[in-house]
């Protein structure tokens, strides 16, 4: 990877990261107050509505930090490395995570007339949208633990060689 490519990415994770920043510091308690002068329907979600939504800009913002570290990592050339595999781990279960947040904003608006049972369902369509974005994470953890332990063998490979030569 180009060190081009990894400012642009970075640049490209910097802005994602400082808009989660600004959702969590000015959009969230916009969204509290426009909460206050909700129905008591929507006024009794409030808070359950508002913690999933920083709980989800949390997540957000881990797997931003976890991929940072994960360019970092290919920069150097040290990506195909145990070490790696913490970042990938925590960017699964931010995903995971994620989804389960979801899910909970679809049971937590289910009830009542307050929300229409389409956005409910659209709720949990992207549930299983997340958990398949996990799922892709997971099998590229996979491939990631090939590259690794063919990268351990052709280490083991140079080494005996160079005992030979």
């Amino acid at each position: 990877m180009g060190n081009l490519m990894v400012l642009a990415l970075r640049a490209v994770l910097a802005v994602l990261l400082a808009g989660s920043v600004f959702v969590q510091a000015v959009m969230v308690p916009l969204l509290a107050m426009d909460f206050e002068g909700a129905d008591a329907a929507l006024a009794s979600v409030r808070t359950p509505v508002l913690v999933i939504v920083v709980l989800g800009v949390v997540t957000v913002q881990t797997v931003l930090v976890c991929v940072w570290r994960l360019v970092t990592m290919v920069r150097r050339g040290t990506v195909f490395s145990l070490a790696a595999f913490r970042y990938v781990h925590v960017v699964i279960g931010a995903f995971v995570a994620a989804a389960l947040l979801v899910f909970a904003l679809a049971v937590v608006l289910a009830p009542g007339e307050a929300v229409a049972p389409g956005i409910v369902l659209l709720l949990c369509g992207v549930v299983v949208a997340v958990l398949g974005v996990a799922l892709i994470v997971l099998v590229l953890r996979m491939l990631l633990a090939q590259a690794v332990a063919r990268d351990i063998e052709a280490a083991r490979m140079r080494a005996e060689l160079a005992e030979v030569i």
